[in-house]
């Protein structure tokens, strides 16, 4: 089988997909928008109501072509589809999004975020060193960073029981391709092993690799839980996601579609927040019910205690990794979800 290098796939897929829009150009206008996950999923479940309000919105002038997990290539190739305008939206991870701007990777330090939600759903929604900070940054890329939502506690799942650090001596834990959450695993004591997402159940079952880490919906949509024995809960990041769109296609709206856009996006915040933790709760019972013999672990505050402390080795690391610009990031950022915690009566 031919394979094309990332740059060189994306504008085939390009190449397509334009032919395609030309074509229906005389319909409607259509915008596309790529997930990172499969149908069903969190994202999916963002990106239809997003077309929905979208199609009522504009009366069928615009219509949203939603493709799941896959179908145009890996995160990589979707956000250079953004960038080229072949894709109007996708979501992309900040660990993928590093690759551009690396101070989105600050999202990879272990125990940023709050354990109060609605402190998280301030920051992520309305956070000034999001949208103004790094979203200048995306800019000068070509991307326009539309928003962030949380898709859910990370959690490990493992072949063997992990309590402290020492547990995970000589343990291949699955990472995403990022240099922060890599650094971050090196931190508690794993090896970390960065591998495709579509080749994480055959990584486990065929014992490349010792545990992976991802929210509950993504746990049981891919079956990890089948190949692996504990599920272990040591609060040390949600994984977060972005929405993102070419920085031309957004400049080149009319006032009124890009008002529309705006608007819509906002809606959306506290529709995700309530779907990611409902669907949480909903696969975790179906875990649960697959496979009753799976042993499930809370790390006491305690336990957490120690893998924070070790994080710090992440944030140092961050730090070195972006200089005094992601040093500020880091800062501000802190800075802006105690004032949520203190608002929401958090921690």
């Amino acid at each position: 089988m031919t394979r094309f290098p990332t740059s060189k796939f994306a504008t085939v897929v390009a190449a397509a997909v334009g032919a395609v829009m030309m074509s229906q150009a005389a319909v409607a206008e259509e915008w596309k928008f790529a997930i990172e996950e499969i149908t069903g999923s969190v994202q999916d479940r963002y990106a239809q109501e997003f077309k929905r309000l979208v199609e009522e919105k504009t009366d069928g002038e615009v219509t949203v072509t939603v493709y799941p997990y896959g179908t145009l290539g890996t995160s990589a190739d979707l956000t250079e589809l953004v960038t080229q305008g072949a894709l109007q939206f996708a979501n992309a991870s900040p660990g993928h999004l590093g690759t551009l701007v690396q101070e989105i990777q600050v999202f990879s330090v272990p125990y940023l975020l709050s354990d109060n939600n609605e402190a998280n759903k301030k920051v992520l929604s309305e956070s000034e060193v999001i949208y103004d900070t790094l979203g200048s940054d995306f800019e000068e890329k070509g991307l326009k960073l539309l928003t962030m939502y949380p898709e859910g506690e990370m959690v490990w799942t493992t072949n063997r029981e992990i309590r402290k650090p020492e547990d995970f001596d000589n343990f291949k834990m699955r990472t995403m391709v990022s240099p922060m959450l890599i650094e971050a695993y090196k931190a508690f004591g794993a090896s970390p092993t960065p591998m495709p997402y579509g080749e994480v159940y055959g990584g486990l079952q065929l014992k490349q690799i010792d545990g992976q880490v991802n929210p509950i919906f993504a746990i049981e949509e891919m079956k990890f839980y089948e190949v692996t024995d504990y599920m272990i809960w040591a609060g040390q990041q949600q994984f977060t996601t972005t929405v993102v769109t070419g920085a031309d296609f957004y400049n080149g709206l009319s006032d009124e579609r890009r008002k529309m856009l705006d608007e819509t996006v906002a809606e959306l915040s506290d529709y995700i927040f309530k779907v990611q933790d409902e669907y949480n709760k909903e696969r975790l019972e179906k875990i649960k019910k697959a496979k009753p013999d799976m042993k499930m672990i809370e790390l006491t505050d305690e336990e957490k205690a120690v893998f924070e402390k070790a994080a710090m080795q992440a944030r140092e690391k961050f730090i070195e990794m972006t200089g005094d610009s992601g040093k500020k990031i880091l800062n501000d950022l802190e800075a802006e979800i105690k004032a949520a915690e203190k608002e929401a009566g958090g921690n």
